[in-house]
């Protein structure tokens, strides 16, 4: 996700991968901990005498969370990369971000933009795919998550005999389809939205008709949390619908 980066804190953890620059935000941790404060307590009541403990499954699905969420942003990075643009990468308590440093990304083609914005669900939906994959061909029955749940070949085999590496695999596909799915909504700024605004460039389209597709898309999405009890997601997208709305009126500008 493309979104407007953090201020710095003295306690944020730098580092470098693949020459792209790393910021991980305090509130990151603290937003991860938050999210998986219920999955944590539901594996841990589940894995009954044989769970490793409420903290160490919340400390799992942090550090779960961290990769799946960095690979996003490396597939983003990697194909501003191959459009001779360098980028830095913040991962914050929304999420990430992948941010140009090298280079104007203004000037990518529709194209570009789209497959850029693309890069990074693709690259954190196969991460997954690749893992449950490996686990099946070993033999065993790796935890998979919708949509995967439709394929049975990777529900066949032999359960895990560990219970660590359940709530590895766990922790790890489940954030890593959700949220790469969560993206590919059409509602701008999420990657989704930023695709179909491609799409509409190319066909000759302007911002405003991408906007009203994610003004509708947002105001179903609300209705569908709302309607399920999904509060956070409810929320989330009406907010993202109002936004929408009101960047349609400032682009249009006043009419008398």
């Amino acid at each position: 996700m493309l979104l407007q980066e953090p201020g710095q804190t003295p306690y944020d953890l730098r580092f470098q991968i693949l020459g792209f620059p790393v910021r991980v935000s305090v509130t990151f941790w603290a937003a991860a901990a938050v999210f998986g404060y219920g999955l944590a307590r539901s594996l841990d009541a589940g894995f009954r005498q044989d769970s490793p403990g409420f903290v160490t499954l919340l400390l799992i699905w942090c550090a779960c969370v961290f990769v799946s969420i960095l690979i996003h942003e490396m597939g983003h990075a990697l194909a501003f990369r191959g459009n001779g643009i360098e980028s830095s990468i913040v991962l914050y308590f929304l999420g990430g971000l992948a941010i140009p440093r090298h280079g104007d990304s203004r000037g990518m083609s529709p194209g570009q933009a789209m497959w850029v914005a693309a890069a990074g669900p693709l690259a954190q939906i196969a991460s997954a795919v690749l893992i449950v994959v490996a686990v099946r061909l070993a033999g065993s029955q790796s935890p998979v998550v919708w949509p995967l749940t439709r394929l049975d070949w990777l529900q066949q085999g032999l359960p895990l005999s560990s219970v660590g590496l359940t709530a590895i695999l766990f922790m790890y596909v489940y954030p890593s389809v959700f949220w790469a799915l969560l993206n590919l909504i059409p509602v701008w700024p999420l990657d989704g939205g930023r695709i179909v605004n491609s799409f509409v460039q190319m066909k000759g389209g302007n911002m405003v008709q991408a906007l009203w597709v994610s003004v509708i898309t947002a105001a179903l999405v609300a209705g569908y949390g709302f309607s399920k009890g999904e509060t956070y997601l409810g929320f989330l997208f009406l907010i993202l619908g109002v936004n929408n709305f009101q960047a349609i009126q400032q682009i249009s500008g006043p009419r008398y």
